[in-house]
C-alpha cells in the first residue's frame, strides 16, 4: 500500500512536568531523566505537498546524492570515505566554506540490534543553542587557529536510510515556521562510567549548567510535522540542529515515528552523520 497524504501518529514530547532533564552516556548504555508525552499528531507527506523544503526556510530539505557505502555495517567506511561524501554533499547544500565533519549515529529500529541505538523518538534538536555556539566555534579553531572568526555557521545533519522502503520509524520533521518561537529545554549530556541508580539520577551535579546538552520540546498544536515516505539509500535528508543566522531557518525539531499505516514495513537502519557548515567569506 503506497502511502498517502498524511498519517495520524504518536510523537513524544517532553512532558511540562519534566524539570531535570538530563542523559547519561556509559559503556553500557544511555539513561534518560526525562518524562516523556506522546501525543498524537498529523504528519504531512512531503513529497506531495506541491512544493520543496529547502533548508533556509523550513530547516530540512531532501535531495538525492548516491552514496558507495554499503550499509550500516561498514564502520570503517562511514568514518573515512563517507565522511568525505557526507562533506561534499554538506558543501553542495549549503554553499559553506569549510565543513567539518563531526561524526556518525548509526540507529536501528530491529529489537536484536547490537552496537547500534534505537530510533530517537522524541522531539528535538542535537545541540540547544549555547552548545552548538561552543562547538561550532570550537571545531573551527581547532581547523583554522589563525583565522578570523566565521561569519555564519551551521551544524546539521546528514540523514540517510539503508534498509528498503518502506520503513517502520520514519522521521518527522517539524517546520520551521510553526515552532520559531517555541523553547527549547535543554537536556544535558552526562558521560559516566556506569549509568547512575534510584536518587543519584536526579543529585545535583557540580558544573552541569556549563555542559554540553540537546534541545527538548514541550508540545504545540501549531506544530506542522513531515515526512519522507520510501526513503532509498540515494536520498538524504539534511536537517539543521543551528544556524547562527536567525533570519534564516536556524533550527528543524525532528523525531522518529512508529508508522502503523504501513503492514510491510521493515525495520529501519539509518546513519546520521552530524557537520559544520562554516562561511567564512561573507
Amino acid at each position: 500500500m503506497a502511502a498517502g497524504d498524511s498519517i495520524e501518529a504518536m510523537i513524544g514530547y517532553l512532558s511540562p512536568d519534566s524539570h531535570i532533564n538530563r542523559l547519561f552516556w556509559a559503556p553500557e548504555g544511555r539513561l534518560s531523566t526525562s518524562i516523556a508525552v506522546a501525543e498524537r499528531v498529523t504528519i504531512r507527506n512531503a513529497r506531495m505537498a506541491g512544493h520543496a523544503f529547502t533548508l533556509d526556510r523550513h530547516g530540512f530539505t531532501l535531495a538525492r546524492h548516491p552514496t558507495s557505502l554499503a550499509g550500516i555495517g561498514d564502520r570503517a567506511g562511514i568514518e573515512g570515505f563517507y565522511a568525505r561524501e557526507v562533506e561534499e554533499i554538506a558543501k553542495a547544500l549549503t554553499g559553506a566554506d569549510l565543513v567539518i565533519p563531526m561524526g556518525a549515529e548509526i540507529r536501528s529500529s530491529a529489537p536484536d540490534s547490537q552496537r547500534v541505538h534505537a530510533p530517537a523518538g522524541r522531539a528535538h534538536v542535537d545541540y540547544d543553542a549555547p552548545t552548538a555556539n561552543r562547538i561550532a566555534m570550537r571545531r573551527f579553531r581547532r581547523a583554522m587557529p589563525d583565522g578570523p572568526d566565521p561569519a555564519r555557521f551551521v551544524l546539521l545533519s546528514i540523514w540517510r536510510c539503508f534498509s528498503p522502503p518502506p520503513q517502520d520509524w520514519p522521521i518527522a520533521l517539524c517546520d520551521f515556521e510553526s515552532c520559531r518561537d517555541d523553547r527549547e529545554i535543554r537536556s544535558v549530556k552526562i558521560d559516566v562510567a556506569r549509568l547512575p541508580e534510584g536518587d543519584a539520577r536526579l543529585a545535583p551535579i557540580e558544573g552541569e549548567a556549563e555542559m554540553g546538552a540537546s534541545g527538548l520540546f514541550t508540545f504545540n498544536p501549531a506544530h506542522r510535522w513531515h515526512y519522507y515516505p520510501d526513503m532509498t539509500r540515494d536520498e538524504i535528508i539534511a536537517i539543521k540542529f543551528h544556524d547562527s543566522d536567525h533570519g534564516r531557518a536556524w533550527r528543524a525539531p525532528h523525531c522518529a515515528f512508529r508508522d502503523e499505516s504501513r503492514a510491510d514495513a521493515v525495520p529501519r537502519e539509518s546513519v546520521e552523520f552530524r557537520v559544520a557548515a562554516y562561511f567564512i567569506g561573507i
